[in-house]
């Protein structure tokens, strides 16, 4: 039989499989984090009809001969560039900006994945839509031991932040100096002991003219030394550690440095105090290194885990898994565990999702290139078959 004839389907078969892929890539254009694949194309052996001479004296030398016997699929590479940025606005969806894959589990096997379409599980566990347990570092009392063992993320939907006692508080703003003998001002904050029990510290700030001084104390301890404070031009003239008062039953200091003395202002308040009650968790944000951070009804904030990330020696020798997902082979390497914005490794955008990179104008093209070497293929087989029906006809 022919050779042409086996050279015509090797090819009708590489194109075929072009055309698989292609089509692959059309089906998965709006696949969240979908990597675009390209079919490569290699001849086959050829068959040696002359062998090469090498030159005499008086004769030169010649080239080989050969037929070649068709073509075949050299492989099928996967493109693992960046693909665009679709903003969702969902605090769980989650998008790695540069190089690197989410860490899952699923079933017991390790998977690796750019699609970071997660949510949370009755179990409070971090999950992609296939049930997919993504990994990490949870925190324990805010620590994150990032070099650990991964496990699975936990949103600690109970968990509490400890009450933290006022060690400290301050006040500042402006005490009018053209304020009449005896004016009073009173201004209270809320302070908490170690169980979290709030009280408050009231200060009451009495102006005396005669003194050119106001007098501070504790409403609620008489017992409490009154501190006097002195401006000039509008600024505090207080010896440093003599604008503090003790105030409270605990003897909280109150730092009354950052007051001024200019006339016509009343702004004098309490600017803050470092102490809180207990509180729960209400909701958590994700960090750009991929800390989850826990937002506590007190106004308090606190490290509740870190989502992993892998990187591959040879990112193309990984294994399609479906579902978005890959596996390590031999040739992709060991995966290399770290947190996003490391070295080698990319950031992470909550309320995103990347885009398939998959280039639709490239693709078409594609489809007609292999759509007409699909058919000249065909035409090969057709006019080998013409040859043979004429071949039959010599005898008749």
């Amino acid at each position: 039989m022919l050779r042409s004839l086996y050279s015509g389907i090797s090819g009708l078969r590489a194109h075929q499989a072009m055309l698989d892929v292609t089509g692959n890539n059309i089906a998965n254009v709006n696949t969240t984090a979908f990597k675009a694949s390209a079919a490569q194309f290699q001849d086959t052996l050829s068959q040696m009809t002359q062998a090469a001479g090498g030159p005499q004296a008086t004769v030169g030398g010649t080239n080989p001969a050969q037929v070649g016997l068709g073509v075949q699929v050299a492989g099928i590479s996967t493109n693992f560039a960046q693909g665009s940025a679709q903003s969702t606005g969902r605090a769980t969806d989650v998008m790695i900006s540069g190089d690197g894959f989410f860490v899952t589990q699923l079933g017991g096997e390790t998977l690796y994945t750019r699609a970071g379409a997660f949510d949370f599980d009755a179990q409070g566990r971090l999950v992609s839509p296939d049930g997919a347990i993504v990994q990490g570092w949870n925190a324990t009392n805010g620590v994150i031991n990032a070099g650990g063992a991964t496990g699975n993320i936990t949103l600690p939907v109970a968990a509490v932040i400890p009450a933290k006692v006022t060690t400290t508080a301050s006040v500042n703003g402006n005490l009018p100096s053209d304020a009449v003998e005896g004016t009073e001002l009173i201004r209270d904050i809320e302070v908490f002991d170690a169980s979290g029990t709030a009280s408050t510290i009231s200060l009451k700030f009495v102006k005396d003219a005669a003194a050119g001084t106001w007098n501070v104390s504790d409403v609620n301890n008489t017992a409490t030394a009154s501190v006097a404070l002195t401006f000039v031009n509008g600024e505090l003239t207080n010896a440093a550690g003599t604008a503090t008062i003790s105030a409270g039953a605990a003897g909280t200091p109150v730092d009354l440095s950052a007051l001024e003395g200019f006339s016509g202002l009343t702004t004098v308040a309490f600017s803050g105090q470092d102490g809180s009650a207990a509180g729960t968790l209400e909701s958590f944000a994700l960090g750009s290194d991929g800390t989850l951070v826990g937002l506590f009804s007190n106004g308090g904030q606190q490290a509740i885990g870190r989502i992993a990330l892998a990187t591959f020696t040879n990112p193309g020798g990984l294994e399609k898994a479906g579902a978005s997902g890959y596996r390590a082979t031999f040739n992709s390497g060991a995966a290399l565990l770290g947190t996003a914005g490391a070295a080698g490794m990319g950031s992470l955008q909550s309320g995103a999702l990347e885009m398939s990179n998959v280039d639709l104008s490239q693709e078409f093209t594609n489809l007609i290139v292999a759509q007409r070497g699909f058919q000249a293929n065909a035409r090969i087989i057709t006019t080998s078959d013409e040859v043979l029906q004429e071949l039959t006809n010599l005898k008749r």
